[in-house]
């Protein structure tokens, strides 16, 4: 079985040229987009992100067909896979030997707060947290330098965790109308000259 040392000294390399892109001023802000489609019949949620695709569902008992993890779960999800990312990231820079890695998230979701009688439960995913399990010869210390770095660094933690301004419109299309038979037109043609 491998371990993640030599991934890391590929990563490695890949974060060091991207510093010195940073340093010459060739990389800057770059935009991300995600669209997401309902889909007829069964509900689900399709997210379309570059090339890739993911479904999202709920349990049988919110009419979902349990075809995959609901929005909740796969908010974890990301989180999870940001932190083991950054850690990742941080332990190539910092030249910590990993043999494994593996992130827990786990977060409380309260379907009463939906509820009028229960106000005073937040609607959002609360009680949000994680274990980074690490097999690693190196020292404490050094693990907790990693984790440090990963609390500053890490994208989505640091989403979570700081107030952000988002911004949103509602774009209304009304359907298009079936196209009247010409009788009707007749019919409506007349009502209009006699109106007049």
């Amino acid at each position: 079985m491998t371990d993640l040392n030599d991934y890391l000294a590929e990563k490695r390399g890949a974060v060091l040229a991207c510093k010195a892109r940073i340093d010459k001023g060739e990389l800057g802000p770059q935009p991300l987009a995600a669209r997401v489609s309902a889909e007829g019949r069964s509900g689900i949620r399709r997210i379309r992100i570059r090339d890739f695709q993911v479904v999202t569902d709920s349990p049988p008992d919110f009419a979902g067909y349990n075809l995959g993890p609901s929005s909740p779960e796969l908010q974890l999800g990301v989180l999870g896979s940001c932190l083991t990312h950054s850690y990742l990231i941080q332990a190539a820079l910092q030249k910590v030997p990993i043999e494994s890695l593996d992130v827990e998230v786990s977060g409380t979701i309260d379907a009463r707060a939906s509820h009028p009688d229960h106000p005073h439960l937040p609607v959002h995913p609360h009680d949000i947290a994680y274990v980074v399990h690490i097999v690693s010869p190196a020292s404490a210390k050094a693990i907790a330098e990693l984790e440090e770095a990963v609390e500053r660094f890490c994208p989505i933690l640091n989403l979570l965790r700081k107030p952000q301004a988002i911004s949103g419109s509602v774009n209304l299309v009304k359907p298009r109308a079936e196209k009247a038979k010409p009788a009707e037109d007749a019919a409506a043609a007349g009502r209009r000259a006699r109106a007049a």
